[in-house]
């Protein structure tokens, strides 16, 4: 198992707060690494370091040498007045590619990107075609390992679909490993083969666990749960020790001052177990519901909304009724925020009628947060009249209001514009329970959110007894919360459906082109598929036989992988070798097969 990377003891702090402390972290070749942790614990600072970009306070990063890296940043930078495949290009070492190459590797990615026109200015694409020009600059220098902030901001279903199937295919710029920091636990469960969380409620500050994100849901729920247990029998040994001292001087000798001593030790051990223990703050959010009783909340017929020649959605009808969840899927710009809009009643539709039930209350969770004054300070915009606010009908002081959304007393005074976006987003959601609803409406609520508030925000969720309306890439959430969902196709189209994988399959469908069309792609292929060359009676078996021949393959590699990570082999210098060249073997037998099953595929397709 080839080492790729190694870092020993990595301290790093901000001022008087520290986010890690005595990191040590190996990445091997075949690592596929889900970075987690609470807002602030110094995951995206972590990723810096590794990718050489900031200074550890303490400890060292090495790399194996000519080990290429790449780094992902959550934000894009581009020149907008380029192309896509200038963008690429100009990412690429010029001494070490040359300008064929450059183009060639530039024109395969973009079309692995579905870009549909590459010369495109920048400038034109959406937020998620950038999030994957972005992810192809990475890609283009064939790291060896890839480091990535949040891959999947700006990036609707479909994009994510389509990352989580690049992450997983054998391609020539395919990295060797890669680290990725995410909070979408679905987009986890089916990249990664390995999770590390960085939290200050561990031992070591991580707690580590391979296989999927699934497998360390489970190893954290034990740990926390020993970890408890040790609490409960720390406290107890202090208390008979604590006894044991108060009998007075009858004590005092050469062998009672150890005992004395260890009580010491004991009280820091006790100390440091509580105090990680009590770190694992969650988000407390309770939205506060009306408590009507009224059947129909708010009802749309035949409401239509376009912008210029531009279609958003047509003759739509939609009730809304308590207890209901709903959840809208669709591209990015197909006109969700703007339904979403609509409904809170900050915009009108072009056509249709929208009524809704007598003092109805609706609360709106705007994803752009322009209401969010940057200038005002925490205080003041958790608490803008004065030292408190009133909620469900009870007077709390604005340090305990704040302490429930996990900022601290001494960041009262920070103005909003300092904060990150997922303490920004706990700001609004503060705001948000302490307004009565019958109907929420919510865009984008878990941007920059953590798991644990991701987790109880669900849990908010379910429990909230009035009709809410959902705007989320977050296929977990969806999974969990919304009964039905509403699919748009970006071409004015609506549809209701009760999962996001009918929806997919609605779109497919919608993208088919018309089978009367002579000159449309499909009959275009089917002309193509006539001029294509057969294989022979061998070929054909050998094509046949090719992916049964690999899956034994792949499973021993998935054997070898876990002995080689066994402590008790890692002793054992012999075993070692022969298990790592048996895995180089098999690595190279596994390629041979790839390769020759993709020169029968473009012999079958008539392109070689």
């Amino acid at each position: 198992m080839s080492l790729l990377l190694n870092c020993q003891g990595l301290s790093k702090s901000f001022g008087v707060q520290t986010l890690f402390s005595g990191i040590d972290l190996n990445v091997h070749k075949g690592d596929r690494i889900g970075l987690i942790g609470p807002n602030g614990s110094g995951k995206s600072t972590l990723l810096r370091i590794l990718a050489m970009l900031d200074e550890p306070d303490l400890g060292r990063v090495f790399l194996q040498k000519h080990c290429r890296v790449a780094y992902l940043a959550q934000e894009d930078r581009f020149d907008d007045s380029q192309t896509p495949v200038q963008a690429l290009i100009d990412a690429l070492p010029e001494p070490q590619v040359d300008a064929a190459e450059a183009l060639a590797r530039a024109h395969a990615l973009l079309s692995r990107a579905e870009f549909t026109d590459p010369d495109i200015s920048i400038a034109a694409l959406s937020g998620g075609w950038r999030k994957r020009l972005a992810i192809c600059r990475a890609l283009i220098v064939h790291p060896d390992i890839l480091l990535m902030d949040e891959p999947t901001n700006h990036l609707d279903i479909e994009g994510i679909l389509w990352l989580e199937k690049l992450l997983t295919a054998r391609m020539p710029e395919s990295p060797d490993a890669f680290i990725l920091v995410s909070h979408d636990r679905r987009f986890l469960e089916n990249t990664v083969n390995r999770i590390i969380e960085l939290a200050a409620l561990y031992p070591g500050g991580t707690l580590e666990s391979r296989g999927a994100y699934s497998d360390f849901l489970e190893k954290r729920t034990l740990f926390l749960a020993s970890q408890q247990e040790q609490e409960t029998r720390l406290a107890n040994k202090m208390r008979r020790e604590t006894e044991w001292l108060r009998r007075g001087p009858k004590a005092r000798t050469s062998k009672a001052k150890y005992r004395i001593d260890a009580a010491g030790d004991l009280a820091r051990e006790l100390a440091e177990t509580r105090a990680r223990n009590r770190s694992a703050g969650t988000l407390n959010i309770d939205f506060a519901a009306t408590g009507r009783k009224t059947k129909k909340l708010l009802e749309a017929k035949k409401i239509s909304k376009g912008f210029g020649e531009r279609r958003l959605f047509s003759d739509l009808d939609l009730v809304l009724t308590p207890q209901q969840r709903l959840g809208l899927l669709g591209r990015n710009g197909c006109g969700k925020t703007t339904l979403m809009r609509i409904l809170a009643q900050s915009a009108k539709p072009d056509k249709g009628i929208l009524t809704t039930a007598d003092g109805v209350r609706i609360v709106y969770f705007d994803q752009r947060r322009q209401e969010l004054d940057q200038n005002q300070t925490l205080k003041q915009a958790l608490a803008p009249d004065g030292d408190s606010i009133l909620y469900q009908n009870r007077t709390i002081h604005v340090a305990s209001w704040a302490k429930r959304f996990l900022f601290r007393p001494d960041q009262l005074e920070t103005p909003v514009g300092r904060l990150s976006g997922g303490e920004q987003a706990r700001i609004l959601i503060a705001r948000l329970m302490r307004q009565e609803a019958d109907i929420l409406l919510l865009d984008e609520p878990t941007n920059d959110l953590d798991i644990p508030s991701l987790d109880v925000l669900e849990e908010s969720l379910l429990e909230f007894p009035g009709a809410l309306v959902l705007v989320t890439h977050d296929r977990y959430l969806l999974e969990k919360i919304c009964d039905q969902v509403l699919g748009f196709d970006s071409q004015g189209n609506t549809a209701f459906f009760a999962d996001y994988n009918q929806w997919l399959n609605w779109l497919h469908q919608q993208g088919k082109p018309q089978q009367n069309n002579p000159n449309s792609p499909a009959k275009k292929k089917k002309r193509q598929q006539a001029g294509r060359k057969k294989l022979s009676y061998l070929e054909q078996r050998e094509y046949d036989s090719i992916e049964e021949n690999i899956q034994p393959l792949e499973e021993r590699l998935a054997e070898l992988e876990n002995l080689l990570s066994d402590p008790e082999i890692a002793r054992d210098p012999e075993q070692v070798e022969t298990l790592w060249q048996e895995q180089q073997s098999l690595n190279k037998q596994v390629e041979q097969l790839y390769d020759r099953w993709q020169e029968l595929e473009e012999k079958i397709s008539g392109s070689s």
